[in-house]
């Protein structure tokens, strides 16, 4: 139970600090941009720095950069499905979906958790 008081705390203030500097930045897009996954990963991150030591979160953090990876190739895909092959957006984003698995667990597989 104290974990997730502490999750939550934690995970409040950075998402807070985060969506602060976001509304400071033009445009304003860039404040759901911000508060959303660099928080969450902080936080993340801070959590299992204090649980499971520093070793652990840099296995964490990479797999988080292999998941960031697979998502900006996932987007690439679902902008040439929508567009170039003008499929509707729920067939684009099932397609893709094999895209992100294949390049996530790819790097996974390739490069493991760690560095």
């Amino acid at each position: 139970m104290m974990e997730y008081l502490v999750r939550f705390i934690a995970g409040g203030l950075i998402v807070s600090a985060f969506a602060i500097v976001g509304d400071m930045l033009r445009p304003k897009s860039f404040a759901g941009l911000l508060g959303a996954a660099p928080s969450v990963a902080l936080a993340t991150l801070s959590i299992a720095i204090v649980q499971h030591g520093p070793q652990y979160a840099a296995a964490e953090s990479w797999t988080m950069i292999y998941g960031a990876i697979a998502l900006g190739c996932y987007s690439l895909a679902v902008c040439h499905l929508l567009m170039r092959f003008r499929l509707g957006a729920l067939p684009a984003t099932i397609l893709a979906f094999a895209v992100w698995i294949v390049v996530a667990f790819g790097l996974l597989a390739g490069f493991g958790g760690a560095a």
